[in-house]
This record gives structure tokens, sequence and C-alpha cells, in this order.
């Protein structure tokens, strides 16, 4: 990548390509009176331009939402049609409304302009809590009070009862604000077609091809999985956003049919911040009970999930399941309730973001442990110290509904607090004090629940160059995969480091996989490699046993060595490899080479933990926040490559500190998006950064046997409440503000210093 090696979607052309372009809808919301392409189609070096109507004839599905999940009384959740063009109505601005395809890029946008769109512009509602107004503007005719799931988990009476009891009680309103994803290469899109075969070659970026191709051949194309082909080469970012197929997809290989010559699509970034799917955007009543001693007797959260105008893949989940998973983290919580109401808007849709639901929950949690803290009058670290699961409760039956099954919560808060130097904070607050400036300390604690089982492949095959290629169903788009996986099989196999390939992104390649999500990869990818390397091991022992002329039960395998046992008759894994591309002669009920390949269930959820400290500076005069110093402990389990689980970390504290400072999705009364390009939008650079200081006190995971529990998205899981704290800290001491909302801008922090002043 840094020599420009790299194969970014727009770097990708092939010969005869012609150029699409994406017209979208100017409106919110509306009835469409008008579409008339006929201009269009006749403007100079226009070859085709799709609408709704083109696709519905070549038999283009509506875009399908996985999830299934129902309301608390049983209904499903409410899926209306998404389709990949506008049919009778337009449900938020920048939805696709027609596909030009023309010679050049400059053309096909050209003749975009020449479209005639007329709507009946209706009124539009951008937040979830105001779309289930009785008054509210309806988007779906399918979803009453524009809402798609009401859903609860837990006895929510039982949870009522408790409360009424209480010694205590806090509660909250939180402000999960709505943040674009802003990867380094919006989407795109190259799509090729070979009559003779009746094969689709797509080339496009996603996390991961074999779980994108059979949706978008057989959900919306309608075709066999055998007539797609996908392809991905550098993803140019993601966190979620690239996972899934969008609208813009089917349009470009039909055309790309119909023309008989590849059609290519690169989004502008201005329309990606319309039509990517943004993430976050819900509100939610939080609240905990304690006795008189401190200790929690139970939870409750009611959110407000901002749908946008359509389902995305993945739907509400975030909002739904993956609440009561990770809102209890590291403390006992005997009872607990969640309540979530998943509402459309005329909002581009929300999809997964860094964490999907796993940030939230915790960022709910802490947050409402330091308010109790400062309301009972009990210090914070006390409070969690009186709640906090010790090693020996392991394994531990959360009220979640999962099984914690290593971990040392009380150690790592421990070892943070050391590194932190918390004692020595008020001694720091003075000396910024002496400098006009407000000091505040956060903290952070996590425990989040990592992707769920699914099929993945582990694939080794041994290439006639000597090289090894791993084939795995995962997607690397930033996590170094290739260096893990060759970490692992080195050490199992006793292969050269740098023998390693990595094969990942052709579905034709593929036999399984859930893609990359969910901090999952070295749990899944990284058991399934494991086990094609076991049954390497157990091909190479068959044929090293005729090779070397032995009983196959005498044969060990030690260090990348085949060995007949009490013997100095041996040959090594790539002597081996070596004499069967030379051609070696193996009887029929020998394997024919040392490849293996396999599908598997992965192992179950594994749970990372942590504990994040953020101390930060405000200027009263100007509002603005610097985080000077920031400490992170995590317990990841088995680390395989601790440089790069730091610069995930890293990576995922800097996204965190964006929601919680500075970026925020902003939508006018009607539904035009304000916040719409990089001189509205902001998101950290490189002097927003501290100095990060990380450590690890890993306890391998016992459910996978690399001991494994991810990485990916803890950092941006611990950041939001660490450095919301933080700041609540300053606030509470110097103007009496005991909550404020993501995200923490200077503008606002300087309204309410100076309004609480006034």
């Amino acid at each position: 990548m840094l020599r420009g090696d790299g194969c970014f979607t727009d770097d990708f052309s092939l010969p005869g390509q012609a150029y699409g372009y994406v017209f979208r809808s100017p409106y919110a919301h509306g009835v469409i009176t008008t579409l008339d392409v006929s201009a269009a189609k006749t403007a100079r070096g226009v070859l085709a331009v799709l609408t709704a109507a083109d696709l519905e004839a070549e038999g283009v599905a509506p875009l399908p939402c996985r999830l299934a999940v129902k309301s608390r009384d049983g209904s499903p959740l409410v899926k209306p049609e998404r389709p990949s063009l506008a049919t009778d109505r337009v449900r938020y601005c920048g939805e696709a409304v027609a596909f030009v395809v023309a010679e050049s890029l400059a053309l096909a946008r050209d003749a975009a302009e020449l479209i005639q769109f007329d709507v009946d512009v209706l009124p539009a509602v951008t937040d979830a809590r105001e779309a289930m107004r009785t008054d509210a503007p309806q988007l779906h005719d399918a979803a009453k009070g524009n809402q798609a799931l009401d859903w609860e988990f837990g006895d929510g009476a039982e949870v009522d009862r408790i409360f009424e009891s209480a010694h205590h009680v806090s509660s909250l309103t939180l402000r999960n604000n709505r943040v674009v994803v802003a990867a380094m290469e919006p989407r795109a899109a190259v799509g090729e077609y070979d009559a003779d075969s009746g094969r689709y070659t797509m080339h496009v970026p996603t996390q991961g091809v074999f779980g994108f191709t059979g949706v978008l051949a057989t959900q919306i194309l309608c075709i066999p999985r055998e007539q797609l082909r996908v392809r991905t080469y550098e993803v140019g970012g993601s966190f979620g956003m690239k996972s899934a197929p969008y609208p813009e997809y089917a349009p470009v290989l039909i055309a790309a049919r119909l023309l008989g010559r590849p059609v290519k699509w690169c989004d502008y970034r201005s329309d990606s911040f319309m039509s990517d799917q943004h993430g976050r955007d819900s509100w939610a009543e939080a609240s905990l009970a304690f006795d008189a001693g401190g200790r929690i007797l139970a939870g409750r959260v009611v959110s407000y999930a901002n749908l946008g105008g359509y389902l995305s893949a993945v739907g509400p989940s975030m909002s739904t399941r993956n609440i009561p998973r990770n809102f209890p983290g590291v403390y006992r919580l005997p009872v607990f309730n969640a309540r979530s109401h998943a509402v459309f808007t005329n909002t581009t849709p929300i999809g997964a973001y860094r964490g999907a639901g796993r940030p939230e929950g915790v960022y709910y949690m802490e947050r409402l442990m330091d308010t109790a803290a400062r309301e009972m009058g009990i210090d914070r670290i006390e409070l969690r110290r009186r709640n906090i699961i010790a090693a020996d409760e392991m394994p531990y039956d959360a009220v979640s509904e999962l099984t914690y099954d290593s971990g040392d919560f009380p150690a790592v808060l421990d070892k943070a607090l050391a590194a932190a130097d918390w004692d020595g904070f008020d001694a720091r607050r003075e000396t910024s004090a002496a400098k006009g400036m407000l000091r505040g300390l956060g903290i952070g604690c996590y425990l989040e629940v990592t992707g769920p089982p699914a099929t993945e492949m582990g694939g080794i095959r041994f290439e006639e160059d000597g090289t090894v290629t791993m084939v795995s169903g995962s997607l690397n788009y930033g996590q170094g995969h290739a260096a893990t996986f060759a970490q692992i099989l080195t050490t199992k196999l006793g292969i050269p480091f740098d023998r390693f390939r990595l094969l990942q992104g052709d579905s034709d390649e593929l036999i399984a996989g859930a893609g990359t999500g969910g901090s999952r990869t070295v749990i899944s990818a990284g058991t399934l490699l494991l086990h094609a390397a076991d049954a390497v091991i157990e091909n190479g022992r068959q044929i090293s046993s005729y090779v070397l002329e032995a009983a196959v039960e005498d044969i060990e395998f030690e260090r990348g060595t085949f060995r007949v046992a009490g013997t100095d008759r041996a040959i090594s894994i790539m002597e081996l490899a070596d004499s069967l591309r030379g051609g070696t002669a193996l009887p029929d009920d020998v394997p024919e080479s040392l490849d293996a390949e396999l599908a598997e269930e992965t192992p179950p959820s594994a749970f990372p933990n942590g504990c994040h400290i953020a101390e930060v500076e405000i200027a009263p005069d100007t509002g603005v926040v610097r985080v000077d110093r920031y400490v992170i402990v995590d317990d990841f389990g088995t680390l395989i490559n601790p440089m790069l689980v730091e610069g995930q970390v890293h990576g995922g504290v800097i996204q965190g500190l964006g929601q919680a400072l500075m970026e925020t999705t902003s939508y006018s009364e009607d539904g035009q998006l304000i916040s719409g390009s990089y001189m509205d939008y902001v998101m950290p650079r490189a002097d927003d950064l501290p100095d990060f200081v990380f450590a690890s006190h890993p306890v391998p995971a016992k459910t996978n046997p690399l001991g494994a529990k991810g990485c990916g998205e803890a950092g941006c899981t611990g950041a939001l409440p660490a450095i919301m704290n933080a700041i609540v800290d300053v606030l509470a001491r110097e103007a009496g503000i005991t909550h404020f909302d993501m995200p923490a801008t200077s503008q606002r922090l300087w309204s309410a210093l100076k309004d609480r002043a006034a």
C-alpha cells in the first residue's frame, strides 16, 4: 500500500468500459409525478438510462434485510420493499432514481442534468422520537406510526417492581449521535457480463465476498449463485458500511449485460455522504437501580432507533440484541429489561458501524455508573469495585443469557488505574487550573460480545512456485490478516513465514465465509485455518509414511518435519511438497497432496474486555477540548500479533474520540443533509490525538483453540464513555452540569459553561 501497489476499485478498469452515474433524489420525501429520461437517453455519448421499470423487466428484486426478529407481540419485523431505483415515491435525500451510462463519466453526469424529475413534496421527519408522534409524516403504509419493530428483552414487570422498591435509581436520557462512515474510498463497482457463459462478474469493495455473492445473486438479481463472481481488492475503509449489496450494484450489472461491455461506477464523495449507510443515531432512556450498599439490582434501557428511509441489511440489530449482550458489561446485573422502538425517518438508512450496538450498550452503562456514584456520594471507582465480577466467579452466567468463559476484570481495572496514575490527578488538575484550563478525568470499563458463530472456511494450498496459499472466507481491509494467519500457520506447520500468500477476495475460490465483522476473524477464520493445518498434517503423515517406508502410526510431526519415531529418517513439510510437485507416484489410498480445504461452524462468541482512562483539558473561554492523556488496558485473550492489535485499538479510540467530540450528521427540517461534505462534517486530525499508553492483561479465551477474544472494535467501545465521563467530570465540578450529550463540540461546551456561569 505504501509503495502504491494496492488496487482500489477506482484503480480497476477494463477495456471498453462505459461509465455510470446515479441520478439521486434532491427531495427527502415525496410522491414521484414525473420521471422523464427521454432527453437524457438521446444526449451525446449516452448508452443507456435505467429506471425502476427497466430493472423490474429484468427481474431484479428489492434489497433484502436479513434480520429475523419479532416485536414483543410476536409480529415480525416490518420489512417494506427497498427498490434499487425509486419506484413511486422517494423517502430520503440521495435515494437512487435513475442510472445513466455513457462513454465517459462527464457525459453521463451531463446527461443526468436533462432528466425531468417532479415530485409532490411531502413533509419530512428526521428524528426517531418525533417520527413516532401521531401527526408525523408516514413513510411506509405497512409501518404504522413509522415503527418497524417494538422489541423487548427480559421481564419489564419484574424490573418495574425492583425499581419501585430500590434504595436509589439513576436515570439518563442519552443521545447516540448519527455519524458518516467516511471511508477512504467511496463505494464503487465495475460490472461485466460474459454472454458465452452467461456469467456476471462484479469488482466491488466488500467485507466478505462469499455472503455478498449469495445475496446479490439469489436475492436481488434472482439468478443462481454460480452465475455471479464477485472480486474484492483493496476495500478503502468500511467499518460495516460496505458489507452488503447496495441499490447501485444491480443497475451496474444489468447495464453491463444489456450493453455487452463493462460498466464502471464510482460514487462522488458528496453523493457518498447521502448514499452510504450512516452509523449510530438513537435515543436511549437508561436506568439502574441500587440497594443501600450501592449494589446493582436491575437495569433498563428503552431505545428509539432511527432506521432511516429503509431497512439496511442488518436493520435494527444494533438497538435490539446487541444492547442486552453488551450493557451488563463487567458487572453483576441480576435483572435487565430492554425495549427498542425501531423507526423509519426521511434520512439515509442506518447500518452497522464499528461495534454495531456494542459501544452503545457499554456507553449507557458507564455513563450511568458515573451518574449513580455522583448521586449516591460514592467514589466512582469504589462503586465499580462493589459490582465488578471477580475472576473466581468465572465461568459467569450473565443476564444477557451468555456465559463469560474467562476474564479478570478487577485486575484489568487495577492495572489501568496504576498506569493512568489515577491518584495523581488532583495535582495535574491544579497545574491545569494555574494555566486557566479545566481538567477532567474519565473512566470507561467495558466488556463486549464478539461475532456470533457462522460457517467459515479454511484452506491451505501448496503451489507450484513453492509458496503456500491460505484461503479464508474473511476479508482483510486493514486488519493485517496475512501476517496474523501466517503467524498461526508458521507456528503450527513450521513453514517459513515469507512463503505464505493470502486469498480471500474471489468468490469462485470460496466454499463458505461470513466475511470480516464483529471482531470475529481470528476466532473464526483463524480457527478454521488451524483445523485446515491439522488436515495438512494428517495428509502429510499418510504421504510421508509411504515416502519414508513406515507405518502411519509411527510418523510424528514436529516443527515442520515428519519423522519416523525413534529414528533419524525424516522429511520436512516443504521437501515433501517439493517431491509431490516433482511427480512422486502415490498409491490410490494415499492423499494426492498436502492441500486441505474445509468449511465448519465457527466457535462461539468471546468476551474482550478492558478499561480506558481519559484526561481532558477544556479551555473555558472557547470550549475547545484537548485529550491530554489516554490509558488503555485490554484483555483480548491470546495476542497473535501485539503490534497489529495495538494499531486496531488506536484506530478504534480515534473513531470514538471523533463521535464524542466532533462528528455529527445534521439534517434540516425538510430532510436536507446539512453536513454533506468535509467542509461541514468534522473528523479527527492528527493534532487532536494524545499519545496512547497501551497495555495488555491477557486471559486466554476457553471457547476457541487460539484463546483469542477479538480486538477490532474495542477501542471505539471504551473511548466513548471514557472521554464523555471526563468531560462531564469537568462540567459537574465547574458548572453543576451532570449530563452532556455527544458530540461535545467546542461551541456546545462554551455555551454550556457560559450559560451556567451567567
